[in-house]
């Protein structure tokens, strides 16, 4: 079953990428579960039991419970009081790992390569569970993903997602109230909590770049969001300048705002500067705030709030605010190279 989000992009990354962003989110399991994976793509690995899978997993679990003690939308959980008492030194660890494997693959296995009501057209893993066996074996697709270029961007993808998550729900505060916001020195995303304490969340590049599929805003070549690479980390770029900031805060708009937040390749980037992008822009923009909109709080409920409750709405904010733009800056811009975009 494809999103929306795949349309014209049946890729491996785009499979995998809807389940992290657009997929249900009732507890944080699937994203411990999501890094278990790519170690075992990472170790080459074509099966594994349980019991093995556990020992990844729990650790996962438990670096983030230290962190963020709300993992999850219900009131209580076995599994996550395990990992608690393991953290508190009231249960050993191998306990843990057996509370695990009885406790923590309970829902995630069955329901992580669904999204929209059905599975992806390729998925990573199958069950086998026949025989007394418990394990999972890993297909060629899930190895495939270690040979594209995205590979190395999905592991801080799916930890910056998690967190997004997690401090929604650690908050305790509406969806509908929350926001998150841009530090533009230190490229973080961060909310502020009942007391007006400013609580960091995660880069920015890493939680918008699964949105984006890893590709610069503009020229659509691939980006990376890791320092370990010869290309370079990707920029974050205001897509409308801000360099008129103030005349849009009169319109009620903050240019600082996650809607007109892209990253791009550095080279694009600095080669456009303040200038304003060709309007056939403004639809890509469009598309992938909707993107944010289909996927679950608090950058949906951001964009929101920051854009307007309606596609409409959303629309018409985007085009008044590259009016205004365009009557500022006078002069636009298109990337130097340019490949055929797929959102």
């Amino acid at each position: 079953m494809s999103t929306r989000f795949q349309i014209n992009d049946p890729s491996l990354e785009s499979q995998w990428r809807s389940l992290i962003l657009f997929g249900k989110n009732s507890a944080t399991y699937k994203f411990a579960f999501a890094k278990a994976l790519i170690d075992l793509i990472d170790a080459q690995t074509t099966s594994i039991n349980l019991s093995d899978l556990a020992v990844p997993f729990a650790g996962y679990i438990v670096e983030h419970l230290k962190a963020n003690d709300k993992q999850g939308s219900s009131q209580s959980s076995k599994y996550l009081n395990s990992c608690r008492a393991y953290i508190n030194n009231e249960l050993e660890k191998d306990q843990l790992y057996r509370d695990t494997e009885k406790l923590g693959f309970v829902n995630v296995i069955d329901a992580f390569q669904n999204v929209n009501g059905g599975i992806i057209p390729n998925p990573f893993y199958e069950k086998n569970f026949v025989f007394g066996k418990k394990e999972i074996v890993i297909t060629d697709n899930l190895l495939k993903l270690r040979d594209t270029f995205q590979y190395r961007n999905l592991y801080q993808e799916v930890d910056a997602r998690w967190k997004l998550v997690e401090t929604a729900w650690s908050l305790n505060v509406s969806q509908n109230l929350l926001e998150v916001k841009y530090d533009n020195l230190d490229s973080l995303l961060f909310v502020q909590d009942n007391f007006m304490k400013r609580v960091n969340i995660t880069s920015v590049r890493d939680a918008l770049n699964g949105y984006q599929k890893g590709k610069c805003f503009y020229s659509f070549q691939d980006i990376s969001i890791s320092k370990n690479n010869s290309f370079g980390v990707c920029a974050v770029d205001h897509f409308l300048p801000h360099l008129h900031k103030r005349y849009h805060d009169n319109e009620g708009a903050n240019v600082n705002g996650v809607w007109n937040l892209v990253l791009a390749d550095s080279r694009v980037n600095n080669d456009k500067n303040a200038r304003i992008p060709e309007r056939r822009f403004l639809k890509r923009l469009d598309n992938r705030n909707e993107f944010y909109i289909e996927s679950k709080h608090p950058l949906a409920e951001t964009i929101i709030n920051q854009t307007g409750t309606t596609r409409n709405q959303r629309i018409h904010f985007l085009e008044k605010q590259y009016n205004l733009a365009l009557e500022l800056g006078v002069h636009k811009w298109q990337p130097k190279v340019e490949l055929i975009g797929s959102f």
